[in-house]
Order: structure tokens, then sequence, then C-alpha cells
């Protein structure tokens, strides 16, 4: 078992910034992949950022490449979401996942088993 525990929304305004947290307990050593996925009010849970548990390969939904930094500190069991220059639609709720499977399908939800509470994020314009 995995256990994931999100810290760090908040209200921002638009054009601010927010750094997630994501705190991995339990059987981290079968971990694969980590992401931020989210959901919008009234809309499907979406994909943002994934990386691997071991190694530097991240990946980005379009929608917040280059405003948004997925990034891990293995000693701390620790993912972290950076995000920038956020936007009204940014808003949502954003939930933490682990993968214990490699897959090639890293954005789509069925490919994660575990998955944090959410955290808030609200930006307003």
């Amino acid at each position: 078992q995995v256990q994931l525990v999100e810290s760090g929304g908040g209200s921002v305004q638009a054009g601010g910034s927010l750094r997630l947290s994501c705190a991995a307990s339990g059987r981290t050593f079968s971990i694969y992949y980590m992401a931020w996925f989210r959901q919008g009010p009234g809309k499907e849970r979406e994909f943002v950022a994934a990386v691997r548990w071991s190694g530097r390969n991240a990946a980005y939904a379009d929608s917040v490449k280059g405003r948004f930094t997925i990034s891990r500190d293995n000693a701390k069991n620790t993912v972290y979401l950076q995000m920038g220059s956020l936007k009204p639609e940014d808003t949502a709720v954003y939930h933490c996942a682990a993968a214990t499977q490699d897959s090639l399908y890293y954005t789509q939800t069925f490919a994660y088993g575990y998955w944090g509470q959410g955290t808030q994020v609200t930006v307003s314009s």
C-alpha cells in the first residue's frame, strides 16, 4: 500500500505562483511514476504532469507546459508541483497519484492505483 498526502493549495491571483507537495509513505519502493491530476468544477479529472520515481523523465499536459514544473525528492519521498503564471482556468482540486507498474498510459487515471485526497487551488482574475 502507498499513502499520499497533498498540501500547499490555496487562493492566488492570476499571474501568481503556488507550490504543491505530495508526501508518499508505505511501500514507496514499489512506485514507478508519480503524477498530478486536477479536476475543475463540472469537469473530468485531467492529467497535469508526471515524473518517474527514479530518473529524470517528466511529462506535462500542453495546457501547463512552460508554466508548471514537477520534481521529486526521493530522500523525503515527496513530489512537488511548482505552478507559475497561474490562470483562472487552473482552478481545480489537484490530486497526487502513484503508479506501481510501468505503463505507457501514464496520462490516464487508470494507470494509477493510489490517490491523495486532493488540495484546492483557486485562481482569481
